[in-house]
């Protein structure tokens, strides 16, 4: 706005100058255009030699007009251009944000693109668009590591551990979300923004705890279970259940899921060990 107002006024004054100029040039008797510093000329000349007149053709009146006007065009042109220049940003029409959403060439499972909805504080990796198989384990579970984490503590057998969570399903892709529409968030449907057990407890599906041993705290793997491992799942009650607020995520955990395939993928960043 500062640079528009700025422009604006450079603009007023190079009007102004220009029209001055313009209004310096009067008209003689003949109706002919001539400059007052050429007038100032002619009656000198005029008292020399009396006989001598200043002739000024009609041609000089164009002349004198177009050049005044094609400087005024020219100035105010060149602040127009600048101020365009100062008031738009680079990328005024293109938001960086609705770059997330562009597809990654080759990424023909979506798994790029369902990376970008996995926030860590380690930031991306060069690796993140990167189309990797996920590592298949015996219990037919399989999982992707994007980050390591830190420290010498890992999950295993016996661990205390806690992990921020969101779960989709991975049946029901949406645009907006590629990976399968998610039914449950620790974000949303938790009091603390957390789920935590003791790996081996029989309180989460152990399909999950194999795919989350040997993660360090602040670690991110993207774990998926098959679809008779989470029927298996929902029996023992071993499933994260959507909060009452969460009635999108109730609908289709209760409605919809279990109606078809039901594999799950399980976003997971680990937050404590003991």
């Amino acid at each position: 706005m500062v640079h528009q107002i700025v422009a604006t006024a450079f603009i007023g004054a190079s009007l102004w100058a220009n029209t001055s100029a313009f209004s310096a040039v009067v008209r003689a008797p003949n109706n002919s255009v001539v400059s007052t510093s050429c007038l100032r000329s002619t009656n000198n000349n005029s008292n020399n030699n009396n006989d001598e007149k200043s002739a000024i053709t009609p041609s000089s009146d164009n002349n004198n007009r177009r050049s005044v006007l094609l400087q005024t065009a020219s100035v105010a042109s060149s602040f127009l251009f600048a101020a365009t220049a100062l008031s738009n940003p680079a990328n005024a029409a293109i938001d960086p944000a609705l770059l997330k959403a562009l597809p990654v060439e080759g990424d023909t499972t979506g798994a790029a693109s369902r990376l970008r909805m996995i926030e860590s504080a380690n930031g991306p990796q060069p690796d993140d668009s990167k189309d990797i198989a996920f590592t298949k384990l015996p219990s037919g579970a399989s999982y992707r590591q994007y980050r390591e984490g830190k420290g010498d503590a890992t999950v295993g057998p016996g661990s205390k551990v806690a992990i921020e969570t969101t779960i989709r399903c991975s049946s029901f892709p949406t645009r907006d979300e590629p990976g399968g529409v998610k039914y449950f968030t620790t974000k949303g449907d938790t009091e603390f923004n957390e789920l935590a057990w003791t790996i081996g407890s029989g309180e989460f599906p152990p399909e999950l705890e194999e795919c989350m041993v040997g993660m360090k705290k602040g670690g991110v793997r993207r774990c998926e279970l098959p679809s008779t491992v989470v029927f298996a799942a929902k029996k023992n009650d071993q499933l994260p259940l959507p909060s009452e607020k969460n009635k999108d995520g109730k609908r289709m955990f209760e409605n919809r899921l279990f109606k078809t395939d039901a594999t799950l993928l399980f976003e997971v960043l680990v937050t404590r060990i003991k």
